[in-house]
């Protein structure tokens, strides 16, 4: 079996960019992008959800998300990286040189093996688990005021959540929206005091308190929300057009358990300002390790930068 000298794991903005560095490093990375029928890893990560994208640089006119992932994949091959549409089910980290396994986990021996590995699997949004939610992201519903504010201007929005992201996405929307109504089911916010103060403050903030969304009209784009009173049962119907998902990120980090170091909440841990896990070799990028920015651009900054750190490595080995 060959030793590849870099294997990427993952294949969004941070992965992609990872493998464009590398590839002109002539470094001949193997790209494992995951496979389009997985809930997490999927290839192209999250912007292959998302429609259109207007805040990449470069792209004066936007780019729609698929296509600018295709963009990044092409590119990366051009310049030699190899890409597997595969999902890594495991990894050994113990001894170098690391091993991965696609398929069965439990195989004897490892599908590959690499001198280094660049994790960028990425995160997903939590959702709420509704029938034609998937169908409808980018068409009204959204996990991200940053991304896709601009595009609600004059709408009645509802955010879903009580914590910081949930109030900070809803402050950032009343920018744009007529008014934003935060539907949360409990009867008190989890979010920072002061975060709550400003909400409160805020006149273009309503409140709905025990309550959940349980369904999404609308079969093109969102047309309004059916949602249930946690407490009495009682269900009514909100007529807005813009629904963020504000409940959560979880990293796609299950197979690194025990292999590098994690927060509680699943996001690897960096040696800022590198992108050095806590396994000499291993290298993080993307939303896998950052969950404060979560951007595109963020992610390819810290691709590059992984790839850039994995080189340097790799040198200091040889010599």
């Amino acid at each position: 079996m060959s030793v590849h000298e870099v294997i990427i794991l993952g294949s969004g903005p941070a992965g992609l960019t990872a493998a464009i560095y590398t590839a002109r490093a002539s470094l001949q990375p193997l790209v494992l992008e995951g496979e389009p029928s997985s809930t997490s890893d999927q290839p192209g990560g999250q912007l292959m959800l998302t429609t259109e994208v207007e805040n990449f640089p470069g792209f004066q006119d936007g780019i729609m998300g698929p296509e600018l992932m295709m963009n990044f994949r092409g590119q990366a091959a051009r310049f030699g990286a190899k890409i597997e549409t595969v999902k890594a089910t495991r990894v050994d980290f113990s001894e170098r040189p690391f091993k991965v396994w696609v398929g069965d986990p439990e195989a004897a021996e490892p599908t590959y093996t690499a001198k280094s590995i660049i994790i960028s699997t990425g995160a997903q949004s939590l959702m709420l688990n509704l029938e034609n939610e998937t169908e409808l992201i980018g068409h009204g519903v959204s996990t991200c005021a940053t991304c896709d504010g601009f595009f609600f201007r004059d709408h009645d929005i509802v955010v879903v959540g009580g914590g910081d992201s949930a109030i900070e996405e809803a402050s950032f929307l009343t920018k744009f929206a007529s008014t934003v109504t935060i539907v949360h089911r409990r009867d008190e916010l989890r979010a920072s005091k002061i975060m709550q103060e400003r909400a409160f403050a805020n006149p273009k903030i309503k409140f709905i308190w025990d309550t959940e969304v349980k369904e999404l009209k609308g079969a093109d784009k969102l047309e309004g929300l059916v949602i249930e009173n946690r407490k009495t049962g009682e269900r009514s119907d909100l007529d807005v057009t813009g629904l963020f998902v504000a409940i959560g990120h979880r990293p796609n980090t299950d197979i690194f358990k025990g292999q590098v170091a994690m927060k509680d909440n699943g996001y690897l841990i960096t040696e800022a300002p590198s992108t050095r896990t806590s396994v000499e070799g291993v290298f993080a990028s993307g939303d896998v390790q950052d969950e404060t920015y979560r951007q595109a651009i963020t992610a390819a900054g810290s691709g590059c930068a992984a790839a850039i750190d994995a080189e340097r490595w790799l040198e200091a080995q040889h010599s």
